[in-house]
C-alpha cells in the first residue's frame, strides 16, 4: 500500500515538475523575442515550410470534408423541406468550428511531429549543445522562429481550409441539385456574420501557438538517445492536438458568453 502511495506521489511529482519546466521554457520564449536581432531569414523559411508544405494536405482535407457535410447534411434538411438552407448551414458550420478545429488536427499530426522530431533529432546530436558552445541562442534561432511561423500560419491556412471547404460543398451540391456558384456563394457570404468569423480566427491563433509550443518544448527537451526523438514526436501529436481540443472548449464557452447569448 505504501509502494502504491509512493508512486502515486512519485506521478504528481513529475506532472507538477513537468508544468514547472514548460513556465520556465515559456519565460525563455518570450524573453528571446526581443533579445538582440531577430532571425528574419529564418522565420520566413520557417513559414515556407509549415505553411506552403502544409497547403496541400488542408486542402485535400478541408475540401472533402465540405462535400461530406453536404452529402450528409442534405437528406435531414429535405426531410423538413429546407434543402435551400445547405449553403447556409455549411458555411456557418465550416467557419465556425469545423474548419478551424480540422484544420489544428492536422496541423498538429504534421507539424508538431516534425517540430519535435527536428529538434529532437539536433538535440541527440548535440547540434544544440554546439550552437551555444559557440556563442548563439538556440532558444531565439530555432524556438522563437517556429513557435512564431506556426502562429502565423495555422490562420491562414485555417482560412483557405475555409474557402475550399466551400468550394467542394458546391461540387458535392451540384451531384443531386443544380445552383449556380453565384447564388451558392452569396447564401454562404450572406449567413456568415462577423461575431462567426472574429472568434474563429483569433483561436486558430491560439491552436498555432499551442502546437508550436507543444512541439518546440518536446523536441527542445527530449533525452538522449535515438529513441527520444520518436518519443518527442509521438508526445507532440498527442498533447497538441489534446490542446486544441481544451482551447476549442474555452473559446466556445467565451463566444457563447460574448457574442450568442
Amino acid at each position: 500500500m505504501e509502494a502504491v502511495q509512493e508512486h502515486e506521489l512519485t506521478g504528481w511529482r513529475k506532472w507538477f515538475a513537468g508544468i514547472g519546466d514548460q513556465c520556465v521554457f515559456f519565460t525563455s520564449f518570450l524573453r528571446n523575442i526581443f533579445a538582440g536581432d531577430f532571425e528574419w531569414s529564418e522565420f520566413v523559411r520557417q513559414c515556407y515550410e509549415i505553411g506552403y508544405r502544409s497547403m496541400m494536405l488542408v486542402g485535400i482535407t478541408s475540401f472533402i470534408m465540405g462535400a461530406v457535410l453536404i452529402l450528409q447534411l442534405r437528406p435531414s434538411l429535405v426531410s423538413f423541406g429546407e434543402e435551400s438552407m445547405l449553403p447556409t448551414t455549411l458555411a456557418v458550420s465550416l467557419i465556425r468550428e469545423i474548419g478551424p478545429v480540422i484544420t489544428a488536427l492536422i496541423c498538429s499530426g504534421k507539424i508538431a511531429s516534425s517540430i519535435g522530431a527536428e529538434l529532437g533529432s539536433m538535440k541527440v546530436t548535440e547540434q544544440i549543445d554546439a550552437m551555444e558552445v559557440s556563442g548563439a541562442s538556440p532558444l531565439q534561432y530555432l524556438v522563437v522562429t517556429r513557435i512564431l511561423a506556426v502562429t502565423c500560419m495555422v490562420p491562414l491556412l485555417t482560412i483557405i481550409g475555409d474557402v475550399i471547404g466551400l468550394i467542394g460543398g458546391f461540387i458535392a451540391l451540384n451531384i443531386t441539385d443544380s445552383i449556380s456558384y453565384i447564388l451558392y456563394f452569396h447564401k454562404c457570404v450572406a449567413a456568415i456574420d462577423f461575431s462567426d468569423f472574429l472568434p474563429a480566427f483569433v483561436k486558430t491563433i491560439f491552436f498555432g501557438f499551442a502546437i508550436g509550443f507543444v512541439g518546440c518544448y518536446k523536441g527542445y527537451n527530449s533525452n538522449k538517445g535515438t529513441e527520444s526523438v520518436g518519443i518527442a514526436a509521438n508526445s507532440a501529436v498527442v498533447t497538441a492536438s489534446l490542446w486544441v481540443f481544451v482551447i476549442d472548449a474555452i473559446a466556445v464557452q467565451i463566444t457563447s458568453i460574448l457574442f450568442y447569448k
